[in-house]
């Protein structure tokens, strides 16, 4: 098996990430100690790699935080693989297929681990960010990064809304030691940046 970095583990759960592709996309497995059954977050790109890891782990599903190109380069291959691949409706256009349609305030089972889907509008109009019940985590695609919300200088980018997701979907329900897993790079606590929202609204970006 590829070597993966473990960014959290407890009793019930592990999250395994890869960095692929030329931006360096950040590609989580959420593993169910239990039953060792996985889930897989942002098919991004190096599909040998990601099928590799899929195979490892048991990876039964693929869901996608957002459609932009750089998180979707191996959505073909891991579908050609027998994986579903899901994603909002607002955003499954910009995929070259998919299987099934996330909707919002729903949960995703993962071997006997709960998968709550957060819509959090504004980097894409379907972007999406996923809680695991039970832990501190939060897999927040391009929707919130350390030091702030992701780009919206795209056509189909927001600020306002992802302001709103952020604060309303992220900050409100989520207590301080929630862990923050982006797209790209390391990640952050709730805690670590609630108290800069004001700063980023008046910067705008």
């Amino acid at each position: 098996m590829p070597a993966t970095i473990i960014d959290y583990e407890d009793t019930a759960v592990e999250v395994h990430r890869v960095v692929v592709g030329p931006v360096d996309n950040n590609v989580y497995i959420v593993r169910c100690r239990a039953t060792g059954e996985s889930m897989l977050i942002d098919a991004a790109n190096e599909h040998d790699r990601l099928l590799e890891l899929c195979r490892a782990l048991s990876v039964h599903q693929v869901v996608e935080t957002h459609g932009h190109w750089d998180h979707i380069q191996a959505v073909e291959a891991v579908r050609e693989a027998g994986i579903d691949v899901a994603v909002t409706r607002a955003d499954a256009g910009m995929l070259p297929s998919y299987d099934q349609l996330l909707e919002d305030e729903s949960v995703l089972k993962v071997g006997r681990l709960r998968i709550a889907t957060i819509a959090t509008p504004g980097h894409t109009p379907g972007s999406m960010c996923f809680a695991v019940e039970g832990t501190p985590l939060l897999f927040t695609g391009d929707t919130l990064f350390p030091g702030g919300p992701g780009n919206t200088s795209f056509d189909h980018s927001d600020f306002g809304s992802i302001i709103t997701s952020i604060e309303q979907r992220l900050f409100v329900p989520f207590g301080p030691d929630t862990l923050v897993l982006p797209g790209h790079g390391e990640g952050t606590t709730i805690g670590t940046e609630y108290p800069h929202l004001g700063q980023w609204v008046e910067r705008g970006w």
